[in-house]
């Protein structure tokens, strides 16, 4: 790539030799018209819009296509391209209808701006005249062929973005037409309802329907947020009009998604305006729950603790954090429980999900985060994922993985008891037993070794305890780990000789590999094949665990852990007690907390005599519910601050209403380490608060002030307390996001950890042996269930089974059954069955599918019809503490 000049339009301007005509003239100010033209797709040049006069080429080249070279000399508007353009809009006018007065694109119609730059007053041109029936036949998008004008962008999107293949043009001439190679409905085709056909579509052949009517473009304020879903922190922007959230977009080439949404981030905003929205606080009186003031329920929830401290301990109050809040509201409510509660009681969901990333990736590396960028998956030659069922849990990372392989030729491996989707992209696919990813995995180390595939300068330079490691892994050969795991050896020898041999190879992960009593020697042993490879710190490679939640990396970066303080600065280390002392102006306490699993059997023995719990909904997202509900009703007091009456906010004494994500300012950290602005676009429903303020009010009525004006000021704080965010200022990211660690205000970031070294110093191989899980299946339960997510779904179900068209899709639990299974019990697809454990029974439809494992069966837990983690095992990893959710024994029978 070389700098070079040119010149457009009489102007001298700067380029670079891979950029094309149009790419050049927009950045400059440059209006070249063009229809089927999208930044995120290869260059395409059919709509000839964006023709242009190139001073000795013959002819007229698309600008969209031609790339600049060094003296080129163009203009973009003279008379003869003014007529061609005119003349191709006409022609597309001639057969579209003019319904602008009611078309829910007109307003950001780019054929209407086309025409009207054109000064195009009426048509020459009068011909045939489609009459296609309006296909509206799915809650989400709606498709009008009579305002299609073939430009191919729904095709192209579907088939080079998402690789999905449910768009393509059939019949020739006049009776072309863009619709789907199908004969049976979109929800029955590989269509994920990402929208990005809506996004890519310049005209208002594909809209949203649940936005319909909801607000023209001029009537909306648009703003700019982060995704409240997962992990990956897609940039999104919220219109509103009247105060409600009425339609999702995002920026075509911005943020870490690049202007693409699943269908969550895209479709899954009715929650925010939804009627079931807590509005005002809550007090339970007679076992029936009354409205309040915030002053009565504030000073309820002041004296109660109060009392329950004074009588009972400082430890005998614990809080569960929210990784749905922001890093301001994280950082406050630990604050809160270690300045004004004075103890160390606080966790959050990421004890059930990467409490062993945390805990496995900081002892192997110093640092417990993804350790490349997601935009880098997409250098990879090698891609291994492991317990991760990307396309569906983190959608717009997949999108990475699969340009990985179609652009860069990346070869993938998929490490998954189900056939996820995922499979279908993949070169290999290793379907291991639920639990035996510790033997799989030193299995692929064995077979390195071996055949002599490790990186020996990288181990020699920038390991230690290399030489235990490799006494464990003799034993471990492929044929050894197939009697164990149900992995083909061969397979086992192939995905090594990939993994090893690739020139840069990364390794994703989520659930599937940490919900383990074994989970922090799963991360302990991912992280060995890393090291083992050389693959560590360089574009392409790492370790990478990916976040379930929005800010479930912000909020563990803010402290809410119990054994840590923001940054994860030791609770227990004198220098940072005095440091927070200082800062807070308070003692703090000096021993680690419970983490959350502690705290139910805590509460459960009396020794927790109350909880405050913020956006998180424990009564379906924790193991053993039946434990965990008898654990909060035998609180003598329950505080649930949230944006819904969840199941758990049921149990409360006092319901704290909070605003969402749409209804305050602040910031979130995603999965990739980068802190991203979350911005206000409405006003808090109802007489709801955003949960910075809530905690305030509550800290003030307790005898601590915290007077804060705006998150920034919150802010602010934590970069003084927080190492890795200390360079890092609201500012900083009011218009882009940056990475931790940041020690400077003149740092840029850090995409890549562990470049040069590791945060600890030398990386350290921990050597582990395959343990097997807790509990196995047995004659009385044959069956071993493994629990995930559906793409449509998202978690407990709180947001978007408040969204209507993504619950009109998906709305049920269905359990997967391996067909051979389900002809032996008399189960056919359909048929409701009855699922068992120790712990306790739930029914469900029977999917009785091939894509999983005999003696294997896989349910969502997003469903409170059908409840799964009723059943799943409290059973705990002894290092983090993280419960066994993905291995349970099971039996299962027609209901």
């Amino acid at each position: 790539m070389s700098q070079i000049k040119l010149t457009i339009n009489g102007q001298l301007v700067s380029a670079n030799s891979e950029e094309t005509i149009l790419e050049v003239a927009k950045r400059e100010g440059i209006y070249i018209p063009t229809l089927c033209h999208d930044a995120r797709l290869k260059p395409y040049g059919a709509c000839r819009l964006c023709l242009v006069e190139v001073e000795g080429a013959r002819g007229f080249p698309p600008a969209c296509a031609t790339k600049v070279t060094d003296g080129m000399v163009v203009n973009t508007d003279t008379v003869t391209l003014h007529e061609i353009r005119k003349t191709i809009i006409e022609l597309l006018l001639s057969d579209h209808p003019l319904d602008c007065l009611f078309c829910e694109s007109a307003g950001r119609c780019e054929l209407q701006d086309v025409a009207y730059n054109l000064e195009i007053e009426k048509v020459r041109f009068e011909g045939g005249k489609h009459a296609h029936l309006i296909e509206d036949f799915n809650p989400l998008i709606e498709r009008d062929p009579n305002k299609c004008i073939l430009c191919g962008r729904c095709v192209r999107i579907c088939q080079e973005v998402q690789q999905d293949f449910v768009y393509d043009f059939i019949n020739r001439g006049f009776e072309s037409i863009v619709t789907t190679p199908y004969d049976r409905p979109l929800a029955e085709t590989p269509c994920e309802f990402c929208g990005q056909c809506i996004s890519a579509c310049p005209t208002g052949a594909l809209v949203e329907r649940r936005s319909r009517f909801k607000g023209r473009i001029w009537e909306t304020k648009k703003v700019k947020t982060i995704c409240p879903y997962c992990g990956c922190g897609c940039q999104i922007e919220l219109y509103v009009k009247n105060n409600e959230v009425v339609r999702v977009s995002a920026e075509v080439g911005s943020g870490v998604n690049e202007g693409n949404l699943c269908v969550k981030g895209r479709f899954g905003y009715e929650f925010i305006n939804h009627p079931d929205r807590l509005t005002s606080p809550l007090i339970k009186k007679n076992g029936k729950f009354e409205e309040a003031s915030w002053e009565e329920a504030i000073n309820l929830v002041a004296s109660k603790l109060s009392k329950i401290k004074k009588e009972y301990g400082v430890d005998s109050i614990a809080t569960i954090a929210s990784a749905r809040c922001t890093n301001e509201e994280n950082y406050l409510m630990q604050k809160f429980v270690r300045a004004v509660i004075g103890t160390n009681n606080i966790d959050h969901c990421a004890r059930l999900c990467h409490a062993p990333t945390v805990a496995g990736l900081s002892a192997v590396f110093g640092s417990g985060a993804m350790t490349n960028s997601i935009a880098d998956i997409a250098q990879a030659k090698a891609i291994l994922v492991i317990g991760s069922n990307t396309t569906e849990a983190h959608p717009i990372i997949a999108l990475q993985i699969k340009k990985a392989i179609s652009e860069n030729g990346a070869k993938l491996i998929v490490i998954d008891p189900r056939k996820i989707r995922l499979v279908d992209y993949a070169d290999l696919w290793l379907a291991q037993r639920p639990g035996t990813d510790v033997a799989v995995l030193n299995g692929l180390m064995n077979v390195i070794l071996t055949e002599g595939l490790e990186d020996k300068d990288f181990i020699k330079t920038r390991t230690e305890g290399f030489e235990e490691l490799k006494k464990i892994l003799s034993k471990y050969t492929p044929e050894f780990v197939e009697k164990i795991s149900g992995v083909p050896a061969e397979k086992i020898k192939e995905a090594a000789r990939i993994y090893a041999q690739a020139e840069r190879a990364t390794v994703l992960y989520t659930m599937g590999l940490t919900q383990h009593t074994t989970g922090t020697n799963n991360v302990f042993a991912i992280a060995n094949l890393a090291m083992l490879a050389g693959n560590v710190g360089q574009p392409g490679t790492g370790v990478n665990p990916l976040r379930g939640q929005n800010n479930v990396q912000g909020a563990c970066d803010m402290g809410a852990l119990p054994g840590c303080v923001s940054g994860y600065q030791n609770v227990c280390d004198l220098g940072v007690i005095e440091k927070c002392k200082d800062i807070w102006g308070t003692k703090l306490p000096e021993n680690p907390g419970l983490s959350l699993t502690e705290m139910i059997d805590a509460a459960l023995n009396s020794k927790v005599k109350a909880m405050y719990i913020v956006g998180e909904n424990l009564i379906l997202s924790s193991p053993d519910i039946s434990h965990v509900k008898e654990a909060l009703e035998k609180l003598d007091f329950l505080i649930v601050q949230d944006i819904f009456l969840t199941e758990t906010a049921e149990l409360a004494d006092v319901v704290l209403p909070a605003a969402s994500f749409a209804e305050k300012d602040g910031t979130f950290t995603n999965t990739e380490r980068r802190v991203q602005r979350i911005r206000k676009a409405i006003e808090p429903i109802g007489n709801s608060k955003p949960d910075w303020e809530i905690i305030c009010l509550l800290s003030k009525a307790m005898g601590y002030e915290m007077d804060y004006h705006f998150p920034s000021e919150i802010f602010d704080e934590i970069s003084q307390i927080t190492p890795t965010y200390k360079g890092i200022t609201f500012d900083r990211v009011n218009l882009h996001g940056v990475q931790w660690p940041c020690p400077e205000p003149n740092h840029p970031g850090t995409p890549i950890l562990h470049k040069e070294k590791f945060t600890r110093g030398l990386g350290k191989f921990h050597a582990v042996e395959f343990k097997e899980s807790a509990e196995l299946s047995d004659e009385e339960y044959p069956f071993i269930l493994t629990t995930g997510r559906y793409l449509f779904q998202y978690h407990t179900g709180t947001m978007t089974r408040r969204s209507g068209g993504i619950e009109e899709i998906c709305h049920e639990a269905r359990v997967e059954i391996n067909s051979a299974d389900a002809k032996k019990l008399g189960i056919k697809d359909g048929d409701l069955v009855e699922l068992a454990t120790r712990r306790g029974k739930v029914k469900m439809k029977a999917c009785v599918t091939n894509k999983i494992k005999p003696g294997v069966v896989f349910a969502p837990f997003h469903f409170k019809e059908s409840p799964v983690n009723l059943l799943t095992n409290p059973a705990l990893d002894p290092v983090s503490k993280i419960s066994e959710l993905k291995v349970c024994a099971v039996k299962l029978e027609k209901a």
